[in-house]
């Protein structure tokens, strides 16, 4: 797993954080505007927080935590809870958004 998640990074710095090293947050949020299918120049607050809780539930989805539900009349994708996620502690939730981010770009044919 520690070398996809290595290509992830190395995808992310090349084509979005000039070279820097991402933080997940930011990885959350360029999934979620993948996921909206929209760009825009400026989201607020709100809406950034909305998009890294849509790449949550899309890369979550796999695992049977969200189901989508419905895109709503300004286009942003909805998702139902279907179960918790078990409790873990940090390293491990943070384990579990890797994998499912390397899955989710593998599927996408970008890593």
């Amino acid at each position: 797993m520690e070398e996809k998640w290595n290509k992830v990074l190395d995808f992310f710095k090349q084509n979005f954080t000039d070279g820097e090293e991402p933080e997940m947050d930011v990885i959350l949020f360029l999934i979620g505007i993948q996921e909206l299918g929209k760009v825009q120049k400026n989201f607020s607050k709100d809406q950034k927080v909305n998009l890294m809780h849509i790449a949550t539930c899309k890369l979550l989805e796999p695992y049977g935590y969200y189901q989508f539900e419905k895109i709503d009349a300004e286009g942003w994708p909805h998702y139902k809870k279907i179960k918790n996620i078990p409790v873990k502690n940090s390293e491990e939730q943070e384990k579990l958004i890797q994998q499912a981010i390397i899955n989710y770009l593998e599927k996408q044919q970008i890593i």
